[in-house]
């Protein structure tokens, strides 16, 4: 007997090539089988998933989970519970002085499966900037002994290098987490914004494997010039094996840079929300919705559920583990309703598109059981969200609140 059965939905699994009129079945914690026409006396329990699409959990390679104890920090299990999203990666919100306290207190009490990367600062993300303008919080050391300490959990090293993060040190923090990523032979997660440091210096310092998040991002540093094209140094980073994220976040889309970036045939590798205090509020830029935006810039379903299943958990070192339903991997599964219609989208400067298709979550299961919604926590107390995006939540512009299923 399986323990769980989704029948009559329609599976969308491009990673593990399982796409199309398939049920689901699950045994304890694992996928047990994907097929045609199980029948539904083989199951404990049955779950009726007619006209809806099953894919395997979302992995977002960009998120920041650890709430209360850095400035970006949200609880992630209310986020988990209606977006789909089973395996999170934080980026950063600790360093290595803090870490111990988001391990212990946030990712060993969620239900959310939370791995991380460790900030080259040594005090994480506590503020929202400036973590490394101080070179003594640069602790090459500090990070590769926790790293190794917690290597079951801990994938890589982050820095955000930008204008708001590295005040008058350039590209200090970024050489001393290269160094840390080397020394542990483990990928280096780099944030780019708004210069200096110039977006020249940063890719110089990416090996194959690293990443570069907030690949579509409308700040100085973007990767596509004043006149649209893109920057020969972004290609050549992509070509060296350079991994290209969204990183949507509050602050690191822009609807140009995307349209131009796709327009040239460059297509992010990974979809990523960068969810964190302020993308949580309305208009709220969680991953079915970043996910929805790609499918209005032209993107397929099939293309865009790649980027936030299989093609992360490769990135995570992850394969077959996550991000996928075949037989024997995790029973993380989400369900979701395809929306039809006109959906208004935004980008970080507000910025409107209209979208014909929205991805809405109806169920989550995470380890084989469906995990019930939970109410968002109040947001901290040092955070004001911006007014444009009051004005949009008052309309009723909340994406997972504009389709009724």
């Amino acid at each position: 007997m399986f323990d769980l059965l989704i029948k009559n939905g329609t599976v969308v699994d491009p990673g593990a090539g399982l796409e199309g009129a398939l049920d689901v079945a699950i045994s304890r914690d694992r996928i047990a089988a994907v097929d045609r026409a199980i029948p539904r006396e083989s199951a404990r329990e049955v779950i009726d998933a007619s006209g809806l699409l099953i894919t395997p959990g979302l992995v977002d390679l960009h998120t920041h989970a650890f709430f209360s104890g850095s400035y970006w920090g949200i609880d992630p299990d209310p986020i988990m519970a209606r977006t789909g999203v089973t395996t999170w990666l934080d980026v950063g919100s600790a360093g290595a002085y803090n870490w111990l306290a988001f391990r212990n207190f946030i990712i060993q009490k969620a239900q959310t499966r939370i791995y991380g990367l460790l900030n080259i600062s040594s005090i994480g993300l506590t503020a929202p900037n400036w973590e490394l303008a101080n070179p003594n919080y640069c602790d090459v050391d500090m990070c590769c002994k926790m790293i190794a300490l917690h290597h079951d959990i801990l994938l890589g090293v982050k820095a955000r290098v930008d204008a708001g993060t590295t005040g008058n040190t350039g590209v200090m923090g970024l050489r001393r987490a290269r160094e840390a990523a080397d020394r542990l032979q483990l990928p280096l997660m780099v944030h780019i914004a708004a210069g200096p440091p110039a977006l020249e210096d940063i890719l110089g310092h990416l090996k194959p494997g690293d990443i570069l998040t907030h690949c579509c991002t409308g700040r100085s540093n973007r990767l596509i010039t004043d006149t649209g094209a893109l920057r020969d140094v972004a290609r050549r980073a992509r070509e060296n094996g350079v991994v290209m994220d969204v990183g949507h976040g509050a602050g690191s889309f822009a609807w140009e840079s995307a349209e131009r970036m796709l327009a040239d045939g460059f297509v992010p590798d990974v979809i990523s929300s960068d969810i964190h205090q302020l993308a949580a509020l309305g208009p709220c830029f969680d991953l079915p919705t970043c996910l929805s935006k790609f499918m209005a810039l032209g993107m397929s379903l099939r293309e865009v559920i790649l980027r936030a299943t299989a093609k992360p958990a490769q990135v995570m070192g992850l394969a077959g583990e996550a991000g996928t339903l075949k037989p024997g991997a995790k029973a993380d599964v989400a369900v979701f309703k395809l929306c039809d219609g006109n959906f208004p989208l935004y980008d970080i400067f507000m910025n409107r598109r209209e979208g014909k298709q929205l991805l809405v979550n109806t169920l989550t299961i995470l380890n084989g059981r469906p995990v019930p919604r939970l109410p968002d926590p109040p947001p901290m107390p040092w955070i004001e969200p911006d007014p444009d995006q009051l004005a949009l939540v008052e309309r009723g512009h909340v994406p997972h609140k504009m389709c009724a299923c």
